[in-house]
């Protein structure tokens, strides 16, 4: 069965360790650790800190995973970017040596998995705007390009280091739907090992990709990494379970059917002002999700 985990981007204002031993005391067999401007920033690491965390984590039991989310590490003044789909070479050569970075720290770590995402493009628009005209379609072109060189510098550094790679579709960016990940791998090639599946089950609700189950089902041989989130009205905020229209127990119950058997971590981080209630609370619904004992936690609601 696959291991339940929490993303310290929901834990942001805690040490690493401290996170981690957080998670296993309230349960959790997983943490996807999001590098970021005071914690284990890829730019500034620790080898002291790297082998505390990595000794922890195996100490505790833990699988770790690496998630590249981080907002403004890259720039402080724009949220996610430099990306991979950016016009100017540099500027996506900074994403791509942060991503590298980031596998490093996986293989430091011994985490299993590093996911990443295409980012948006610079006109905004998305792989699914792009279907309605050849012409729309040929625009797209010098995306897609950007996001396969992009993409093969990434899996190469994960086949250096034995790191797998999973891509993330997210609304709002170039590729915002699982359907948008078939066509990345078919642009890298029918020889390529491309990257596995990560999936969000609350972006999903967010793109009309329902119901979440049927996804899951379809996208069983790709998943390698999954995010658990509730999302209401189809709009993009991370969302407590049952404050949303997510269906968990469904979501859930199509993971165990399909035998996923890798992390399916929590992200709430938009709850990290409340880290550790919101984990206990997040763990108990996934419990009475799976039919075992347990009961939320009571906590305030999510704060805008």
């Amino acid at each position: 069965m696959f291991r339940l985990g929490y993303n310290t981007n929901g834990l942001a204002h805690h040490r690493v360790d401290d996170a981690l031993r957080l998670c296993a005391e309230l349960g959790y067999e997983a943490v996807s650790i999001t590098p970021d401007a005071g914690l284990l920033d890829p730019f500034r690491l620790s080898a002291d800190e790297v082998g505390l965390v990595r000794q922890v984590a195996e100490d505790l039991g833990l699988e770790l995973t690496v998630e590249t989310g981080s907002r403004f590490l890259l720039d402080p003044a724009r949220k996610h970017r430099p990306n991979l789909l950016e016009e100017d070479r540099a500027e996506r050569g900074q994403r791509v040596a942060f991503l590298e970075r980031c596998v490093d720290l996986a293989a430091d770590l011994g985490a299993s998995i590093v996911s990443f995402w295409a980012g948006c493009a610079p006109d905004g628009r998305t792989v699914g705007d792009a279907v309605d005209s050849d012409a729309a379609s040929a625009d797209t072109e010098p995306l897609w390009e950007r996001l396969v060189v992009g993409t093969r510098a990434v899996l190469a550094r994960g086949r250096d280091q034995g790191v797998q790679i999973a891509f993330e579709p997210e609304p709002g960016m170039f590729i915002e739907r699982p359907a948008g990940y078939r066509e990345l791998l078919a642009r890298l090639g029918s020889g390529a090992v491309g990257p596995g599946l990560c999936l969000d089950v609350g972006h999903l609700l967010c793109t009309g990709d329902l119901p979440v189950g049927r996804v899951i089902r379809e996208f069983a041989d790709e998943l390698a990494l999954v995010h658990l989130d509730d999302i209401k009205d189809g709009v993009h905020e991370h969302r407590m379970f049952g404050e949303g229209d997510l269906d968990l127990a469904e979501t859930l119950g199509a993971l165990i059917a399909v035998g996923f058997d890798g992390v399916a971590a929590v992200e709430l981080s938009r709850d990290a002002h409340r880290g550790p209630e919101a984990a206990r609370q997040a763990l108990g619904h996934l419990r009475l999700a799976c039919g075992l004992p347990g009961d939320p936690a009571p906590g305030p609601a999510q704060a805008p």
